[in-house]
């Protein structure tokens, strides 16, 4: 068994807006953003956490990261669902939907909200 959860937004940008959409989103939030390398905490939405992350190419979006206790278990489970697999990073899988859309398949990140929230699977 193993647990996961939709934990993250991430608007992405590259580094050439970047800057702009941080300062643009925190204040959507009224939150000074928390910066830890190319990601950006803005607040929360729900039990979500709201980050804006400084891509290094690529177009700016929205991608969402599920968080679970079994990366390998869970990106089976998607897989099963109709997701293919983008690239398997080393702490991290980059997946899309069926219709093309970008996620992430992360490790726990938000602590007590994902004990709190996390739908368990056989």
């Amino acid at each position: 068994m193993h647990r996961s959860r939709i934990g993250i937004v991430l608007i992405d940008h590259p580094s050439d807006h970047h800057d702009d959409a941080l300062a643009f989103w925190a204040g959507v939030q009224g939150v000074r953003p928390v910066v830890d390398g190319p990601y950006a905490g803005v607040g929360e939405v729900g039990s979500l956490n709201l980050e804006v992350q400084r891509l290094e190419d690529g177009p700016p979006r929205v991608h969402l990261d599920i968080e679970t206790d079994d990366i390998r278990a869970e990106v089976a489970r998607l897989t099963a669902l109709g997701a293919t697999v983008v690239d398997d990073r080393d702490r991290y899988v980059i997946m899309a939907d069926p219709g093309g859309v970008v996620f992430c398949v992360v490790g726990i990140q938000t602590g007590d909200r994902f004990l709190e929230d996390a739908q368990e699977w056989p």
